[in-house]
């Protein structure tokens, strides 16, 4: 059984399985044609195989030996001659099923996107220096990004950390010999995000100011909710109902300081009387991690009113396609998102991660513990905590007074 696939480039990929194994090959074409003829030709061999009329070494690469008619016995590998683009390919050719998550793998396919345009697929590794990976960087720095501005530091270093990733691991796998030229490399400078911000302090802002849409943009991005904006936003869906699944979806966002990926990863078995487990996106020496979140009064009201009018399946917040439940995904819960938020009162609310702003900076507000805080959301870097860690501009006036009264 043998397939094609076409990823976001445009090239072909040809899957099959043989002798109980699933294999992908990138075939390096973006015709049709050639790569309708390339598999019919992938069959054949496979066919020949398994009839006996053609004999596959002991040892051989079993994808090289098929597509090349038998001509190949293993894969063509050279420490000195490996290029860009078949580092990328052996390394997503290698992933087990499920290693990754798709987000994860789109972003890695985006990020090679911008290395093979910049760099070239063609590349040579033992042509990447330091000098080559600056190059790239102060590129990269100068395009376009987000919003008006150009691409950012930490966009920047994550294309990086891609690239030095997978380095590692065909160093590791004997593709390629020496370590990743990463020492040396300098950033654009970027300026460190401002911590949220309440309604009331970004409207403040935008009428004494002349910003424009791009300014307005950023500044809405910082907004977290008030425990009393949240019950009126919660109250505005209720009333609203446009789409069953959205109420409950969002009170869980704003009283978990769930992520958007780990709500519509949510199962029903995950959740009892008195908690929540959340499902991570990150892995922990090859394990899929997850948290455990104390479920709110009003929350456990909201779930339960949810579940006795649940449509079925294993996912907690799902939708009917073709008379079936079916999970959502993260185009789902975004596009859902912006028909809700789109227009009304609370048209400005950026974004999923808006409640979980919120859930954190109305726990750090009530004195709530900062390890307890991590535990419930899973913060990693100062640099997230910073953001958080603020209180309402009534109570540090508050504070302040208490010591300067």
């Amino acid at each position: 059984m043998s397939w094609l696939e076409q990823d976001k480039s445009k090239n072909f990929h040809v899957r099959f399985r043989f002798g109980g194994t699933k294999f992908r090959r990138s075939l390096r074409t973006k015709s049709r044609p050639k790569a309708e003829d390339r598999l019919n030709r992938l069959d054949e061999n496979i066919r020949l195989v398994e009839s006996g009329r053609l004999q596959m070494p002991s040892g051989a690469d079993v994808a090289t030996f098929l597509l090349s008619d038998g001509k190949l016995n293993g894969s063509v590998r050279s420490h000195s001659g490996m290029d860009l683009g078949t580092m990328f390919d052996r390394f997503m050719e290698a992933l087990p099923d499920g290693a990754l998550e798709q987000t994860t793998l789109s972003c890695i396919n985006t990020h090679r996107r911008h290395f093979e345009r910049i760099l070239g697929a063609s590349c040579k590794i033992e042509q990447l220096s330091v000098a080559r990976l600056q190059h790239y960087v102060s590129k990269r720095s100068k395009e376009p990004g987000q919003r008006g501005k150009s691409v950012g530091r930490s966009t920047i270093r994550k294309e990086i950390g891609t690239l030095g990733m997978i380095w590692q691991w065909a160093k590791d796998n004997k593709h390629i010999k020496g370590s990743f030229p990463r020492k040396g490399l300098r950033f654009p400078k970027e300026q460190e995000k401002p911590p949220f911000q309440t309604w009331q302090e970004i409207e403040k802002q935008l009428e004494v100011n002349n910003l424009d849409k791009n300014r307005e943009a950023e500044l809405w991005d910082c907004l977290f909710l008030t425990l009393s904006e949240i019950d009126q936003v919660l109250e505005h869906l209720k009333e609203l109902d446009r789409y069953p699944f959205i109420y409950p979806m969002v009170a869980t966002a704003a009283y978990t300081g769930a992520r958007r990926s780990e709500l519509f990863r949510s199962l029903t078995t995950d959740i009892s009387d008195s908690s929540m487990v959340l499902r991570e996106r990150k892995r922990m020496r090859g394990k899929r991690s997850f948290r455990r979140v104390p479920i709110a009064p009003k929350l456990r009201d909201i779930l339960d009113k949810w579940f006795a009018e649940h449509p079925g399946g294993q996912f907690t917040f799902c939708k009917i396609q073709d008379g079936q439940p079916v999970g959502l995904n993260a185009d789902d819960a975004r596009g859902y998102f912006r028909r809700t938020f789109g227009s009304g009162p609370w048209k400005n609310v950026p974004g999923w991660h808006c409640f979980r702003h919120s859930f954190v900076s109305n726990c750090a507000m009530r004195g709530v513990d900062q390890r307890m805080i991590d535990s419930w959301v899973g913060h990693q870097t100062d640099e997230m905590r910073r953001r958080y860690r603020h209180l309402f501009p009534d109570s540090e006036l508050a504070a302040i007074q208490t010591v300067f009264a």
